[in-house]
């Protein structure tokens, strides 16, 4: 077997084409000098890396500014990173609607979209809703199709590797749908599927309530609640993409299951939907005896739920997301009660991102393949961490 060696000439061109580029980026422009010094590359060969990375259309030079006070002389020529050479789509399909955010190369959004989806429709039907946004988007914003680098996908329901569906109790024909495969046949990059939990994870670490913190669990609480974690900033999706699935813990035994919980009657709540959870929430906001009863058996059982994560994975952080999260008085319970069963309390936030943050984390998604693609060499070198003046 063939060995790379710090000399094959490939490799390092690989190397340095992305060392070249991530300073760039970083920096927003630079001067070939500027470059060299943050580099550490000699000029000849930095010279050849921006000559090769223009030619590939990703980078551009950056044209004098007007009114700049001109020196005597010509003035050194600067260089930008061209953001604007592709584009990334994150895409959520949820039980109750489809959001697309479409961003350029730095992850700058530059266009969104919302579709309704009615919560019993099929699979076919909920793909064809995907498909009609994401066309609408692209048409809007002026963006071909074939200048899509990467597309984030996230969904409710355990997502294996390879994009398949291997269960999801919220969409009707979910289970054992091969999603990447049928949105690859819609696109010419590679597109990344995941579970939506794990996605907002992801989003409110990147630029959410969960920005400063690399230990946290990320609680997308709804009837079903689950549940997405970062160890050491990386996302934890365990052996089979099930971790997390906190909204599974009923099957144990330890409690009733939320129908049962939520009900107002001697009946299970039927049907087990938002529109009836929320009349039950609207009822106890007006002081109904059983409505308040059942609103505390809901939110007792979240705060189990989330303790028995934070005691298996001890996170700096908790944030909540969903539609719970508008729930009067769900962050103090949720606190003490993890200060009573916790050896080290985390600390408990509402995400920042609302309900953006599904589909803002399948937007990062996308953004982490093409810097990969960009910017990770095997072999690993990558440019100092200095800023260019």
């Amino acid at each position: 077997m063939a060995r790379l060696t710090g000399g094959d000439p490939s490799l390092l061109r690989r190397i340095n084409s992305a060392v070249v580029l991530h300073a760039l980026r970083a920096a927003g422009c630079g001067t070939l000098t500027e470059i060299t010094r943050v580099t550490g590359l000699s000029r000849p060969t930095v010279e050849g890396v921006v000559e090769g990375l223009m030619e590939a259309g990703l980078v551009v030079e950056k044209a004098a500014e007007e009114g700049a006070a001109r020196r005597q002389g010509r003035p050194a020529r600067r260089f930008r990173f061209r953001a604007e050479a592709g584009h990334l789509l994150g895409l959520e399909i949820g039980a109750r609607r489809i959001a697309v955010l479409l961003a350029d190369l730095d992850g700058r959004v530059i266009g969104a979209q919302t579709k309704d989806v009615d919560e019993t429709a099929c699979a076919e039907e909920r793909l064809e809703r995907s498909r009609g946004a994401v066309a609408e988007l692209l048409r809007r914003a002026g963006v071909a199709r074939g200048c899509l680098r990467a597309v984030g996908v996230a969904t409710p329901g355990i997502v294996e590797a390879d994009g398949t569906v291997r269960l999801s109790t919220a969409l009707p024909g979910w289970t054992g749908l091969r999603l990447g495969e049928r949105l690859n046949r819609s696109f010419k990059c590679p597109v990344l599927v995941e579970n939506d939990a794990n996605a907002a994870a992801v989003a409110e670490h990147w630029k959410g309530a969960a920005a400063e913190s690399d230990d946290v669990v990320f609680v997308l609480a709804g009837l079903s609640p689950g549940a997405g974690s970062l160890i050491g900033g990386r996302l934890h999706r365990g052996f089979g993409g099930a971790a997390g699935e906190i909204g599974a813990l009923h099957l144990l035994g330890r409690e009733a299951a939320p129908e049962t919980l939520l009900s107002t009657t001697d009946e299970p709540l039927h049907p087990l939907d938002e529109q009836a959870v929320a009349q039950v929430f609207a009822q106890a906001r007006e002081g109904d005896r059983r409505a308040l009863a059942a609103v505390d058996r809901f939110i007792r059982r979240l705060v189990h739920d989330v303790a028995a994560l934070v005691l298996a994975l001890d996170p700096e952080l908790v944030v909540i997301g969903g539609w719970a999260t508008g729930l009067d008085g769900l962050l103090e319970p949720l606190r003490r009660e993890l200060a009573r069963y916790c050896l080290r309390p985390p600390r408990v936030a509402l995400s920042r991102l609302g309900e953006a943050a599904v589909a803002t984390g399948a937007l990062r998604l996308a953004l982490d393949h093409v810097e990969e693609q960009l910017f990770a060499v095997e072999g690993t070198v990558t440019a100092r961490h200095r800023t260019l003046r």
